[in-house]
């Protein structure tokens, strides 16, 4: 097949295209422009487009579909002349979807940990040599791409965004997928851009319940009363498979997850990753993991990349990054942090990066986020602000929506870097949470302090 992507630059966009270059397809792609690690990897497969730009040209009859990816334009030239000529036209979860139909659909959803949670289902599924499809939102460890289709696996795994599927299609990816087995890890209002009131964004939801093909099963974390209310509403014929936190206890700065058999050392922590990993367990045992096997490959999971990563450890200080922005999110970590390093002073730094975020009505969402922090630090760049044209955001609206007097705000990279280096980080556990990089922040020197 001859596949041509408009947009191919971006992160899901181009691990799908490397996934149908493994699988045999001849790929074309064009981008205005391509960074790291996207680039070199397009490049390593000789994907990389040979000039940055939009080129109508590329656009023939020969081409067995054309797959839009969200950073192209509704006035794209390459898809205007794709639409002028007819040709079959997919967004990226379409695309997905017309790969799988004939899979058993596996779909992970919820504002929060759908990306930690499909991380788990992969590596244990690994771990036991059982070979599926999948699409994941970040980079695992042993594998090769983000994106993986055959001919021959039974299931796919998908990770099940909420957000818009491209700038022709309105609707949420995760309405495309029409799972056989589901799972919603929670509702959290976020991407107040296109769902301005929660209500709006709860209904995404439903809608994705309703979805879900008649027979199949819905795993949900009955510890939200939002997904309960959700769950509860549906008329689909459908099993339901509610899930909750499992015990655990923390000894030593070392998580240990009570188990049939006993206490067993984990490599994750925080109750927001033991609650994904009994949601990860569900869904496991549907497609055949059974419990024992479950418990001996979860014990050596280590997160996903950007999700709660250990940057370095010395002997009394640690230091993590995070993916960490919406509220809901940003607590839960920082609250994971302070509950496995109780006797260590933690310093929570937060980047505001996002639409939702950086939008003054949303502000309010955060208070409480950082309580759990023994310093708390905000970093916004105005030009983040203006970029995405927002109202401006003062230090003094951010300061009252956080609800706490001692916060540290900073709206200048260099100032923050001053003042982050300047911290004596003995008996620390620091904690960097953002969807951005705080304007440059030099990771290296900060590995270089923690090892």
């Amino acid at each position: 097949m001859n596949i041509h992507f408009i947009a191919i630059g971006g992160s899901a966009m181009h691990n799908l295209a490397l996934a149908l270059e493994h699988k045999g397809y001849n790929i074309t792609g064009s981008d205005d422009v391509i960074f790291e690690p996207s680039k070199s990897r397009l490049e390593a497969k000789g994907l990389l487009p040979d000039s940055f730009g939009w080129f109508p040209e590329k656009i023939h009859n020969r081409l067995d579909a054309v797959i839009l990816g969200m950073h192209a334009k509704p006035d794209n030239p390459e898809l205007l002349k794709a639409q002028e000529m007819e040709l079959k036209l997919y967004s990226y979860p379409e695309f997905l979807y017309e790969q799988s139909k004939y899979k058993t659909r596996v779909v992970i959803g919820g504002s929060h940990g759908k990306t930690t949670i499909t991380s788990m289902i992969l590596h244990v599924l690994d771990y036991h040599d059982i070979e599926v499809d999948y699409m994941v939102g970040a980079q695992l460890e042993g594998f090769d791409r983000m994106v993986h289709l055959t001919e021959e696996n039974d299931f796919i795994i998908l990770e099940g965004d909420e957000y818009l599927s491209s700038p022709i299609d309105r609707r949420p990816k995760f309405h495309l997928y029409q799972p056989n087995i589901a799972l919603l890890s929670g509702i959290a209002w976020d991407h107040i851009n296109v769902f301005p009131t929660f209500e709006t964004y709860v209904e995404q939801f439903q809608i994705f319940v309703d979805g879900i093909v008649k027979g199949g099963s819905i795993t949900y974390n009955e510890e939200d009363s939002e997904l309960v209310k959700v769950v509860e509403a549906t008329e689909n014929t459908i099993r339901k498979f509610p899930y909750q936190t499992p015990e655990y206890s923390v000894e030593d700065g070392v998580t240990l997850l009570h188990t049939p058999e006993g206490e067993m050392p984990i490599e994750i922590f925080g109750k927001h990753n033991l609650n994904n990993l009994a949601g990860a367990k569900w869904i496991c045992q549907q497609m055949g993991v059974d419990e024992a096997d479950f418990y001996e490959a979860i014990a050596s999971f280590k997160g996903a990349s950007k999700r709660l990563e250990k940057i370095a450890e010395s002997k009394n200080k640690v230091v993590y990054k995070d993916f960490a922005h919406s509220p809901s999110k940003v607590k839960a970590t920082t609250h994971a942090v302070k509950e496995q390093y109780p006797e260590r002073k933690l310093i929570a730094c937060l980047e505001l990066h996002t639409y939702s975020s950086l939008n003054a009505g949303f502000l309010e969402e955060y208070q409480g986020a950082l309580d759990a922090a023994d310093k708390a630090v905000v970093f916004y760049s105005p030009d983040a602000v203006k970029i995405k044209g927002l109202e401006e955001v003062t230090a003094k609206q951010i300061a009252k929506a956080f609800q706490r007097k001692d916060i540290e705000i900073y709206t200048n990279t260099q100032t923050f870097q001053d003042y982050l280096f300047g911290q004596n980080f003995d008996n620390t556990a620091l904690l960097l949470m953002s969807s951005g990089n705080y304007g440059g922040l030099n990771f290296e020197r900060i590995k270089e302090i923690f090892e």
